[in-house]
Formats: C-alpha cells, structure tokens, sequence
C-alpha cells in the first residue's frame, strides 16, 4: 500500500517535472527508490520473485517526469502528518464498502 500511494500521489501532480519530495515511513520503498535497487531489479526483470512488479514498473514510468527526493520518516512517532495517513489508511482499511482491487486480482 505504500508504494501505491506513492503512485497515486505522483499521478495527482499536473505539471511534470518538478522537484517532487515523498515522505515515507516504508523503509522499503524509501531505499528501493533512494538506494538504486529499484533499477537493479527492473534490469534483472524482478527476477528472484520481487513483490508486485507491476506496482513498481508503474512508479518507475511515472518517476521519469519528476525529479524525486524519498524522505523516511519513523512511522508511529511524533510526525502528525505520518500519524494522520495512519489514521486514514486504518479508517479505510477497516471500512465496509472497499472497492476491489482488480489489479491484485488479476495475478494472485
């Protein structure tokens, strides 16, 4: 869920080539992005069984129109704004009326 967040919050900007700075409290999704690995694993095609390629190849398309910095911030601490998207994505989580998601369905 955080790296399609990340993308959802990518394809909310209009102008395209911004300095564009993401705060996460994904460590994985902050050193994938910051660390380069995200490269490594599109050269060897995900191979090893990466998680959710498509979700990834979708972030690095989108990534070509921004000039990225990734920010980890500690999830559960003192950010407001991390504890506030924690409350939301919860409240979501936890609601009755999800919609499906069809594209997790199409490859689990």
């Amino acid at each position: 869920m955080e790296l399609l967040a990340v993308i959802k919050g990518l394809e909310s900007i209009k102008k395209n080539e911004l300095p564009v700075t993401i705060y996460s409290d994904s460590k994985y999704v902050v050193d994938a992005i910051s660390k380069g690995w995200l490269n490594t694993w599109i050269k060897n095609n995900f191979a090893g069984g990466k998680k959710n390629p498509d979700l990834w190849k979708q972030y690095y398309l989108l990534s070509k129109c921004f000039t990225i910095k990734m920010v980890w911030v500690k999830g559960h601490a003192d950010n407001p704004f991390n504890n506030r998207c924690d409350e939301l994505a919860t409240a979501a989580a936890d609601g009755k009326n999800l919609l499906v998601d069809e594209g997790y369905e199409m490859f689990k």
